[in-house]
């Protein structure tokens, strides 16, 4: 019978509960998530844009921002737009292989950007405490190399989890309590106990998560001992205002990942939710912030903005 069970889900897949049980919530998030999903998608792109297209942002700071503005298109992207279509729709259905994607995809990207963050940190790190040998330090052969390392060691930790957690028996269950397939979602449906799955993933957390909390922390402490040092008081502001911006995503990010985790089997009805409002906002809300917060006191940043308008508007008037 459990075997007819699994057999059964692998062809009909799995119900998303999302906030169905919150019904007057739904229309309002619709339409929240639409225009933060958009301004995601406008807000990060610009930054691949301006990084691409502007040679003064041809540095190690600005090729690590473009690959997270880049994990953040794709990370919102793998679960927005069919949430969008659940809420709309009232099909809260996806496929069993859909939902293998889902979180491969999801759990693969986040977990890239826990460690790509603290590869900025140490770049930050090199730039503010070792300035003269910046430039050896942080060539572009070992930016490609750290980025590749980021992607490797995420997309790793993701394809364990995925095949231990679909390798579990689920006895006929297929309600998942959230909006998106997540590891500790979809640990609630089996009908074993779960303990291996819930060592290696806390394991995971440590390795991925922790560890490069610590890792930055390391970085932080010693970049305010050097900044502290600076005669320059401008130099000085910008170098807290660039470091600044980085730490705030990082407490964003790290602290509603983790904190997710406390909800991973919640018993009331408040605690679900609060649990499904933690995802979203580490889902969608964390990367549409990314790009505001690293953009509103980065001058370089505006002034790229400025220069590429300026471009395009000399060219149309060139055209005319």
């Amino acid at each position: 019978m459990r075997r007819f069970n699994n057999t059964f889900h692998q062809l009909n897949g799995f119900v998303l509960v999302g906030f169905s049980e919150w019904p007057r919530l739904e229309m309002a998030l619709f339409v929240a998530i639409s225009i933060f999903y958009l301004m995601t998608l406008l807000g990060n792109s610009a930054i691949i844009i301006l990084s691409r297209l502007d040679p003064r942002l041809h540095t190690p700071m600005y090729f690590f921002l473009a690959n997270l503005s880049f994990l953040d298109l794709c990370y919102t992207t793998s679960t927005v737009p069919q949430m969008l279509v659940n809420i709309q729709s009232h099909r809260r259905n996806i496929s069993y292989i859909g939902c293998i994607v889902q979180l491969f995809i999801f759990l693969g990207l986040g977990s890239t950007e826990c460690v790509l963050l603290s590869v900025m940190a140490f770049d930050r790190y090199v730039a503010i405490c070792k300035p003269l040998h910046y430039t050896v330090i942080m060539h572009s052969r070992l930016c490609q190399q750290l980025a590749a390392v980021t992607w490797v060691t995420g997309f790793s930790n993701s394809l364990v989890q995925t095949v231990l957690t679909f390798l579990l028996p689920r006895c006929g269950h297929y309600r998942v309590e959230n909006f998106f397939c997540e590891v500790p979602a979809m640990l609630q449906l089996s009908c074993i106990d779960t303990w291996i799955n819930e060592v290696e993933m806390y394991a995971a957390v440590v390795v991925i998560k922790v560890i490069p909390v610590g890792l930055i922390l390391f970085s932080y402490f010693n970049i305010v001992r050097a900044v502290v040092r600076i005669q320059s008081s401008e130099s000085r502001k910008k170098a807290f205002n660039t470091c600044g911006s980085h730490l705030l995503v990082v407490i964003m990010f790290y602290g509603s990942a983790i904190s997710g985790y406390a909800y991973m089997a919640p018993k009331s009805n408040s605690a679900k939710l609060k649990g499904r409002l933690l995802a979203l906002f580490y889902g969608l809300i964390t990367p549409m912030l990314n790009p505001l917060i690293y953009t509103l006191r980065n001058k370089d940043v505006k002034g790229a903005l400025k220069r590429l308008l300026g471009r395009e508007q000399n060219e149309g008037w060139n055209m005319t």
